[in-house]
């Protein structure tokens, strides 16, 4: 192990956290700003839609990276981070439905991730979406059951999209032979170095 591995760890980390925060961040500024917008298939959902689908993956990301312990920490300032930043009317909405999407995202998450990183994160980030979708909505006063579809739409196109990104990324060193990491082809994480 050199000197540099500790460093460039933590700037791994630290990225992570990072875009976790920005995601949040910026979820909630576009949801204030620019209310609902489409998201396809005749569907409208908040603006920050996508992003909150965004923050579900990273978290993800940041369990493989930091441990259950670490990512608990990150989720409680997420939380606090949205309700800092949130508009007045949104600042509990936004708190809650992170706490509540991320953490059982964590849950289901955490027993599938031996099976590997794409049968993990989808169904966790899946059950997560929906989980932020009904919980912003409810204690934002907005019309739950009008909105989860194309909160679900946009959400979907926030998770699929990575997804399949990372997926392909991986498939062809790992069919080749060429990646020399054996199974972390198929178990790896974005995260992986």
């Amino acid at each position: 192990m050199t000197a540099r591995t500790p460093i460039r760890r933590a700037a791994r980390y630290s990225g992570w956290l990072c875009g976790y925060a920005a995601a949040l961040l910026a979820a909630n500024i576009l949801t204030a700003s620019f209310g609902m917008v489409p998201v396809g298939f005749g569907q409208r959902a908040t603006a920050g839609t996508l992003l909150a689908g965004v923050a579900l993956m990273i978290r993800n990301v940041l369990q493989d990276q930091l441990g259950r312990t670490g990512v608990v920490a990150a989720v409680l300032a997420g939380s606090l981070l949205s309700a800092l930043i949130a508009a007045p009317g949104l600042a509990l909405a936004s708190a809650a439905a992170v706490a509540v999407a991320e953490l059982a995202d964590m849950a289901l998450y955490t027993p599938l991730r031996r099976h590997g990183w794409a049968r993990a994160v989808l169904p966790a980030t899946t059950l997560g979406a929906l989980l932020d979708s009904v919980v912003f909505l409810s204690l934002a006063g907005l019309p739950v059951w009008a909105a989860v579809p194309g909160q679900v739409i946009g959400k979907g196109w926030a998770i699929a999209v990575p997804v399949l990104l990372a997926l392909l990324g991986r498939t062809p060193a790992c069919a080749s032979g060429r990646s020399g990491h054996g199974a972390q082809c198929t178990t790896g994480s974005p995260g992986d170095p």
